[in-house]
């Protein structure tokens, strides 16, 4: 499908909105205004739009950035699924990956997460069959911490009146679970620290590990796929494709190549935004997908963030976490290589989740805390159509941007004989892990790029290249301007800093945000189509 967002479209002399920023919170937000027939214009600073939606090409092949799977996406009955059909119009297809989704490693034990609420709580007994009640009992807080969420996000779209007559008897259920800590919530129904190290073996999917993340956090995403994981046919850039279509037909458009630079407040009144080429656009509401700490610190004029104290807001949250990801390149399609479609999740053997990263920490020579394999190409059955007997895999750690902040101010790909040394370098341990679960690859790679937090840094514009945002830690949670409406009149806020971590949450924000900005209840209405 060819991209239709341009880099030079022919603009509309007024928009509804305008949005910075072309991420899914920003890409689901300007789909359902769409929808209710108002033209939107999403403004993205890059050369092609999906923030971590995105994909490259290089070398004759092609990488998903942040998508690796999707969970709640198989039946069309689903929350999750019928949002996606909604802003995509039901053209956005998902491959399932079939009974493992992923594989918890630890030294050289294996665990498989199997799809089936059932089928997952029958394997965790097989593994340790003297924690049948434990399991039982983690299974259903996670799912009554998921169901106290509904209240609380619904609260974030209210007005504020409604919000302050209302919001506490929404609020409170939820705080039972995300007040604690993911540790103390599985200490509390076992003693037995493998377990507990491998169900929460999926920590990395929100970045913290479980003594210092939240339990809700936790929650959604070990309930999101519980059903099984799913991946987008023909790749993750059919989001940003299909929701494209969305939006132009309504008169709107994506422009890349389209750099913000200040959002401009008249009266205490967000009224358009000024561009780095110093044009200016206008419209009735400004919507910004870019992160609320880019948003109130960069975007905002200085006098503006200082009259309405939003650092006292920034003071209060703390960055996620960065990372390293290897892109690799193989010859030889998925089949023959033998790849599989379960993402791998491989830990030390001897320090549980906490202790490993803290050993990390200390020096990044140490074992790497956590490594991520994924096999995108594998996942994709339209792969093999766009790319015969080639194949991809993604590989991720952790990885502190202090690090590389001593070249933050050097241009992409030319940084330097030093940041390329250490980039080499943690490549070569990572390659040394994927060998090792992994051998049929040796011999196979012809392309390798590693990214590092500057990369995120480059492309996604967090400052200190943060892969979630915010993090999830239960203070987090209790922050109650992380909300689609700012103190500037017609200023909204979208993306997963609003919401949590992960594609599905940033889905989800642009829907709160657009019933924010609407005042009708848009998922009532999606659910009844």
């Amino acid at each position: 499908m060819i991209q239709s967002y341009k880099k030079n479209p022919t603009l509309s002399d007024s928009y509804d909105a305008i949005i910075i920023g072309s991420g899914m919170g920003s890409l689901a937000t300007a789909a359902v205004l769409s929808k209710a027939k108002k033209r939107v214009l999403v403004l993205e600073r890059h050369y092609t739009a999906g923030g971590f939606t995105h994909i490259f090409k290089r070398k004759g092949f092609e990488w998903d950035v942040g998508i690796h799977y999707i969970g709640e996406v198989q039946k069309p009955t689903s929350v999750i699924r019928k949002v996606f059909d909604y802003i995509t119009d039901s053209k956005l297809k998902w491959a399932d990956m079939g009974e493992v989704y992923d594989k918890i490693i630890v030294g050289e034990k294996n665990y498989d997460f199997v799809k089936g609420v059932e089928n997952f709580k029958n394997k965790m007994k097989a593994y340790f069959p003297e924690e049948k009640e434990a399991i039982d009992a983690y299974v259903g807080l996670v799912f009554e911490a998921v169901s106290k969420g509904q209240g609380f996000y619904m609260d974030k779209a209210l007005p504020p009146l409604v919000s302050k007559l209302f919001g506490r008897r929404m609020r409170n259920p939820f705080y039972k679970f995300s007040d604690q800590t993911t540790y103390d919530v599985l200490k509390s129904i076992t003693d037995n620290e493998e377990l507990i190290k491998v169900l929460t073996g999926q920590y990395g999917d929100y970045g913290l590990p479980p003594k210092q993340s939240s339990f809700y956090m936790h929650a959604t995403v070990a309930r999101h796929y519980f059903s099984g994981g799913n991946f987008p046919v023909g790749g993750s850039s059919q989001i940003a494709n299909t929701v494209d279509q969305v939006i132009e037909r309504a008169g709107g458009t994506i422009l890349i190549s389209a750099v913000v630079d200040e959002i401009i407040v008249k009266q205490n009144k967000a009224i358009g935004v000024k561009m780095a080429d110093g044009k200016t656009l206008l419209a009735p509401t400004i919507i910004s997908g870019a992160g609320i700490i880019n948003t109130y610190s960069k975007l905002l004029p200085a006098e503006v963030f200082h009259k309405f104290q939003l650092q006292q807001n920034l003071t209060k949250i703390k960055r996620s976490v960065a990372h390293a990801c290897l892109y690799l390149g193989l010859e030889g399609s998925p089949k023959d290589l033998g790849l599989p479609k379960t993402n791998y999740w491989i830990y030390p053997e001897d320090l549980d989740h906490d202790a490993a990263v803290d050993n990390y920490l200390q020096d990044i020579s140490n074992e790497f805390p956590v490594v991520y394999i994924s096999f995108p190409s594998a996942k994709d059955p339209d792969w093999a159509n766009r790319y015969p007997n080639k194949s991809t895999i993604d590989i991720i750690t952790l990885l502190p941007y202090e690090i590389f902040d001593k070249w933050e101010d050097t241009k992409w790909m030319k940084r330097g004989e030093a940041y390329e040394s250490i980039k080499e370098n943690i490549t070569n341990r990572l390659l040394e892990v994927l060998y090792k679960h992994v051998p049929n690859a040796k011999g196979k790679i012809v392309h390798q790029e590693l990214s590092t937090p500057l990369t995120t840094k480059h492309f996604v514009n967090y400052d200190e290249g943060e892969i979630y945002g915010l993090d999830h830690s239960p203070d987090r949670f209790r922050q109650r301007f992380l909300k689609p409406r700012t103190p500037i009149k017609n200023l909204y806020l979208t993306g997963q800093d609003i919401v949590t971590a992960g594609v599905a949450a940033a889905l989800f924000s642009g829907v709160i945000t657009a019933s924010a900005i609407t005042g009708k209840n848009i998922i009532g209405k999606i659910m009844k189509r």
